[in-house]
């Protein structure tokens, strides 16, 4: 598995960028990570602030005290430093831009994901584009990401240069394999693959790659402090994605995803990211829609709502009782308003009767058949909420309705 005659060695240049994009990548997980745990835990809300409300936000103090409960900062300062981390990095901002930092005070700050504020740079796009690739590689069952052995030197998540570019154009990622090397290229400046002895750029050969970033790994935001620190970051197991039934009341089956101070919102799990289509893109391998996935802190999984287990094969079989539907959804400030359950294939177990998606014609026991254009029908329902969650607001879900 050594590289062939001709091939270049990373420049220095080239290797500080691909750190400087994957310390940026880490940034962004732990941000998002922490984001739905804040949401989890009811930190950010709708908040009243001088006859003003001010939706999904939090107070800057009660963050700081949230961060020492939960030992994610070990005093005040260090959690000042770590969410300033998150401001410099665009990850989060003041509620009305009139602070550039972070103020340990009654100070209302908001994720820029929960408004729509959140920009979509080229370097987001790749990052999300490596992310979707990830998601779909560790969901199947005969993945090409095997541990092998280099030199004496073992390696998690790895890949032959030529083995994925193969799996990308079966896979219909990209048309060629020139197109396929481009995007190995671009995830690997910006710090998605790697060379596993970091020495070579992307190449159509049997060069050993490995995926440097594990999107599932649960961060420390104490991580983010390590900027400057060349140590690869600790590894722990990977933790499946879980949308969380809020309100434990076992005779309710809404779910809650915003709860403000004297009124709670009865909403979908599912809630709306504020990033907006990746489709306007000229760039082949930036026109994928994106899959984000990160560990939750608790797991709900409701009784389902399907009478009996529907396979896929009985689904797609010739003359079976089914009819295919194309759903648009365009969600509003809290979410669609249904939630996803199952796996190969997934069905809708709830829907909000006074949401988008029941305005658009979903009812619950649908089997889940695309999300924007992409075929789901052999992904879990964690795989297929992310990519909800962080697709645009406008929603086209393709679902399958036994015909009555």
């Amino acid at each position: 598995m050594g590289a062939s005659p001709g091939m270049d060695s990373l420049s220095s240049s080239l290797k500080k960028k691909a750190t400087e994009q994957h310390y940026r990548a880490e940034v962004m997980i732990a941000g998002e990570q922490l984001r739905l745990r804040l949401h989890d835990g009811k930190l950010i809300k709708d908040r009243r602030y001088h006859l003003r409300t001010y939706p999904n936000c939090f107070v800057a103090k009660e963050l700081t005290d949230w961060l020492i409960d939960h030992k994610e900062a070990p005093d005040r300062e260090t959690g000042i430093r770590l969410m300033q981390k998150l401001m410099d990095h665009y990850i989060i901002h003041h509620v009305c831009d009139e602070h550039s930092d972070y103020k340990d005070a009654k100070l209302l700050y908001r994720f820029r994901k929960d408004d729509g504020t959140f920009p979509l740079s080229k370097d987001v796009k790749v990052f999300m584009r490596g992310q979707s690739l990830y998601e779909k590689l560790v969901s199947v069952e005969e993945s090409i990401l095997k541990m092998r052995e280099e030199n004496s030197v073992k390696y998690q998540r790895t890949f032959l240069g030529s083995e994925m570019i193969d799996w990308l154009i079966q896979e219909g990622e990209v048309e060629n394999r020139q197109e396929a090397v481009e995007l190995g290229r671009a995830l690997l400046e910006h710090g998605i693959i790697q060379h596993v002895s970091n020495r070579h750029h992307f190449f159509d050969s049997d060069i050993l790659y490995h995926f440097w970033i594990n999107f599932r790994r649960r961060r420390r935001l104490t991580e983010l402090l390590n900027e400057n620190s060349s140590r690869a970051l600790s590894e722990s197991p990977d933790s499946p994605f879980c949308l969380r039934k809020l309100n434990p009341d076992p005779g309710n089956t809404s779910f809650l995803s915003v709860q403000t101070n004297k009124e709670i919102k009865v909403v979908s799990a599912v809630r709306r990211s504020s990033i907006t289509s990746l489709s306007g893109n000229s760039n082949a391998y930036f026109s994928a829609p994106p899959t984000l996935v990160f560990p939750p802190v608790a797991e709900c999984n409701p009784k389902s709502v399907l009478k009996r287990p529907v396979t896929n094969e009985e689904l797609l079989s010739p003359g079976a009782p089914y009819v295919k539907k194309t759903l648009t959804i365009v969600g509003d400030a809290v979410g669609w308003g249904f939630v996803v359950r199952g796996g190969r294939p997934c069905h809708i177990q709830a829907v909000d009767p006074g949401g988008p998606a029941a305005a658009a014609g979903m009812k619950v026991c649908q089997f889940v058949f695309s999300v924007n254009g992409v075929y789901v029908l052999h992904l879990d329902y964690q795989t297929i909420s992310s990519l909800i969650m962080t697709g645009p607001r406008t929603l086209v879900m393709e679902v399958m309705e036994a015909i009555e």
